[in-house]
């Protein structure tokens, strides 16, 4: 046993001394790659975190100064709006309350808003001096966001006419109040002018007061940096210099607007100044916007001409405006538009059947269309504009309703043919020169009858602006003695006027609806009285007598 025991261990003696001097001999190259390739790696990790740490010192650097930006941006904007408040309540008494205020709560939700994009500065390289030229500069509004659709409607200053007031009251005549909740229509005046600017801004308070303090409606402008140098402009596609600046400040325009826009609703529905509308036209509109909604589109169209009612949805605005600003000095707005869909779905290596077919699914038509163009005279100087939209039909003027019988009378001037009798027998309209102060219409009922209710709609869709304002509606009870006791009630609403009528209500914002209440019936006639002159004529497209 102790024989094999010592030669055992003389074995692992001798493995032991073998290993060891295998070990010895064995080439130490490999591990010299080994801490090359270490070493090496290191080197390259040294150098990438010193070009991390100029990085971070880079992006820094950036950050504070679009910090600086923002902060010029917002002082910018706050002063300018300050100023323009200020000098808009001096010049504007009338109209002071609802511009201060709209104003007010506007920059309280702007926040000094920017439509910067990112290569905004790279299509637009002088705005890199102004920075606050991405602000809107006046504002008028609420700051209203989260509505179904947005209108935007880009207006100039025209050498002849403006349309721009007739445009707004076709667009808001029909609207429900839920839908005047679901909207907003931003007006953008395309022009640096400040007193030009301030104009418009008080001509819609004047004419649209209740819709600019809901938010309905919005006014904004550029900064006076925001458009280029135009006559550096070069000519192309056989255009002159005054065509090729008309058509490069569309696109211009068109994009700002769109810009300023996307944030603010679903639909983005683009307009002109110059246009009207169908009556129930917003209904129309989204019952087929909704049933559309689901596929694949580029833009609904609800006229066929050029850019009016052209309808995009909010999230596609930055990628089209972009494309505009991309080729802003090239082609007018409507060819670059088609360009974009070339672009999305052409094949070069097919036909141009197969081009247009493919263009065809990403623009869907709707019919009849919503809206016509109505302006003469084009934002181009010395242009006529005749187009017309012939698939836009004729247009509902009055409302029909069976009244009962009644003798009817007048103080107004009707105006070619548009009587009175007429429009109470649901034929046409009324129509008469500027109403005066006492003027009236009077229906004096056959016999005592019991009135349930009562409307009277000024203006339509073609003259929007021809309403009644500062008029009563006005009753005559068959009974003296109802109106002295609905007069002299504890609870009485009721005034009374000249000749034993009872004054029961009147209208708002064009439009005269209420019910008459038991105390005072039978009814033996009811008028509508003037209170002040008007400034405009007025028309009446609905009288609805329900017994």
């Amino acid at each position: 046993m102790r024989f094999y025991s010592v030669r055992f261990g003389c074995l692992l003696a001798f493995a032991g001394f073998v290993s060891f001097t295998w070990i010895k001999s064995i080439p130490n190259h490999g591990v010299s790659t080994v801490q090359l390739d270490l070493q090496t790696l290191y080197e390259r990790l040294s150098v990438a975190e010193q070009l991390g740490g100029e990085v971070r010192k880079d992006l820094s650097s950036m950050l504070e100064e679009l910090k600086n930006i923002s902060k010029a941006v917002n002082n910018t904007h706050h002063t300018t709006n300050t100023t323009t408040t200020t000098t808009t309540n001096t010049n504007n008494n009338n109209i002071s309350t609802i511009l201060s205020e709209t104003r007010k709560r506007g920059d309280n939700t702007s926040d000094g808003q920017s439509i910067l994009q990112p290569n905004m500065y790279f299509y637009m390289p002088h705005l890199r001096q102004h920075p606050e030229s991405l602000v809107p500069n006046i504002k008028l509004g609420q700051g209203r966001r989260g509505v179904s659709v947005v209108m935007g409607i880009p207006t100039v200053k025209r050498e002849k006419q403006s349309y721009l007031v007739s445009t707004l009251g076709s667009l808001l005549y029909s609207l429900t109040p839920s839908q005047k909740r679901d909207i907003l229509i931003i007006v953008f005046v395309a022009e640096t002018d400040s007193k030009y600017v301030s104009s418009i801004a008080e001509l819609i308070a004047n004419n649209f007061p209740t819709e600019v303090l809901s938010g309905l409606l919005e006014v904004v402008s550029p900064s006076q940096y925001y458009y280029p140098d135009f006559s550096i402009l070069k000519e192309t596609l056989g255009d002159s210099k005054d065509r090729v600046k008309w058509r490069t400040k569309q696109n211009l325009d068109f994009s700002f607007l769109m810009l300023y826009a996307q944030d603010k609703g679903t639909y983005y529905v683009q307009l002109e100044d110059d246009i009207i509308a169908k009556a129930d036209y917003l209904r129309n509109m989204m019952t087929y916007t909704n049933e559309e909604a689901s596929k694949e589109w580029l833009y609904l169209e609800f006229s066929q001409l050029g850019f009016i009612g052209k309808m995009f949805r909010t999230s596609d605005l930055p990628m089209i405006s972009e494309f505009f600003l991309m080729f802003q000095r090239d082609k007018p707005i409507d060819w670059l538009l088609d360009h974009i869909l070339w672009v999305k779905v052409c094949n070069p290596e097919r036909d141009v059947k197969d081009c247009n077919e493919q263009k065809a699914s990403l623009r869907r038509r709707y019919k009849p269309s919503l809206f016509q163009h109505v302006g003469l005279h084009s934002s181009l100087s010395g242009k006529l504009q005749h187009l017309k939209d012939k698939d836009f039909g004729s247009q509902t003027l009055f409302k029909a309703h069976r009244n009962p019988p009644a003798a009817l009378s007048s103080s107004l001037k009707v105006y070619q043919g548009h009587s009175l009798e007429r429009v109470y027998k649901g034929e046409d309209f009324f129509w008469a020169s500027s109403p005066v102060k006492h003027d009236y219409i009077l229906f004096n009922f056959s016999q005592p009858i019991h009135i349930s209710r009562y409307l009277f709609r000024s203006g339509n869709v073609q003259h929007s602006g021809d309403k009644f304002f500062n008029t009563t509606v006005e009753v005559l009870p068959s009974h003296a003695s109802a109106l002295v006791e609905a007069v002299n009630g504890s609870n009485s609403s009721f005034q009374q006027s000249e000749k034993g009528f009872a004054v029961i209500g009147g209208f708002e914002n064009g439009v005269a609806d209420g019910e008459i209440e038991e105390a005072l019936q039978p009814i033996s006639a009811l008028r509508l009285v003037v209170h002040s002159d008007a400034a405009v004529w007025a028309l009446l497209s609905e009288i609805l007598i329900k017994v």
